[in-house]
């Protein structure tokens, strides 16, 4: 519990060093302090908290558990305190440089020129390199700055910030259903209806979710498709048949629908990641808090609409 004469922030700041370099020398290096002087105030917060934050295993420095559950609310303060002082100083206008970030091609083209947008009022010094891709990139090679992608980091030199789990339904275009009669279930919807096939997998790794829908499907659905998803959605939209996509882009989609609402929903995670020079890098810095206050956003809006739209059970698988 923190004593109520205050909370010194350079103890904060030398614990958050520490943790992200992984040792004192390193941490001290980033706050170019002598390694004495940053331990000092490591120590010194551990004793105003009344806790253990890192403990030696071998020549090592591990965080405690305690430590873990501080680091995350240290690392947002410090946070906040560089866009208080990007804002208040205005020196956002004044970054300048290029900062490349990769997303799927749906991600790119239909949520992130929202951010780029907002960056661009921000930080017009910015400039921003959009690799769409399907495939993840390595980071640690620096084949991307800044990377929206659907797998949670597993590299120790990443940091991430979850937005939950992105939710797909089944769509199709009005006029298509409307052709095929709207069948009134989801057997019926199998029995008559073509399914546009995306590129995460082939049709026959979709058809156990399809089942599970109710939707008995068999090779001959499967007519159409691509290793592209913005492809497979537009071929949706042009009446091609019926597939998936994330509810936030599906559901404001002019001409399309969902195919029996109450189905679903498909789940899967989204994740903001980037390389630990975050900490360092203030236009990598800058763009990722402006993605991330534009993905919390714009999946935010999607799970309230999803709410609002409810009218009955969900059923059907729950990822991916």
């Amino acid at each position: 519990m923190l004593k109520r004469r205050g909370f010194d922030w350079t103890q904060a700041r030398a614990f958050l060093a520490t943790a992200e370099a992984g040792s004192f020398s390193g941490g001290a290096r980033a706050l170019r302090l002598t390694q004495p002087t940053l331990s000092r105030q490591v120590a010194a917060l551990e004793v105003d908290l009344g806790v253990t934050l890192f403990e030696r295993i071998g020549n090592s420095l591990e965080l405690t558990p305690t430590g873990l559950d501080l680091l995350e609310h240290v690392r947002a303060m410090a946070e906040g305190a560089e866009r208080v002082m990007l804002t208040a100083s205005g020196r956002a206008q004044a970054v300048e440089g290029r900062v490349t970030v990769t997303a799927t091609d749906v991600m790119a083209i239909y949520i992130l020129p929202a951010a780029f947008r907002r960056l661009r009022e921000v930080a017009p010094g910015i400039d921003v390199d959009i690799l769409a891709t399907n495939a993840v990139q390595d980071l640690r090679r620096r084949e991307a700055d800044i990377s929206v992608r659907h797998v949670r980091p597993s590299e120790p030199e990443l940091v991430g910030q979850s937005f939950g789990e992105t939710e797909a339904y089944i769509y199709a275009a009005s006029d298509y259903l409307d052709a095929i009669g709207r069948p009134e279930t989801p057997q019926a919807l199998g029995e008559v209806a073509q399914f546009v096939h995306f590129g995460f997998g082939s049709y026959e790794e979709l058809m156990p979710q399809y089942a599970a829908f109710g939707i008995p499907v068999t090779a001959r659905n499967f007519s159409v498709g691509s290793q592209t998803p913005a492809v497979t959605w537009s071929l949706i939209r042009q009446g091609l048949g019926v597939g998936l996509m994330m509810a936030c882009v599906g559901d404001r989609t002019p001409g399309v629908e969902r195919v029996f609402p109450q189905l679903g929903p498909v789940t899967f995670p989204t994740w903001l990641v980037t390389h630990r020079e975050v900490h360092t890098s203030k236009r990598i810095r800058i763009v990722y808090d402006v993605l991330a206050e534009v993905l919390s956003a714009e999946l935010r809006k999607s799970g309230e609409a999803l709410r609002e739209g409810a009218d009955g059970a969900a059923i059907g698988p729950r990822g991916l």
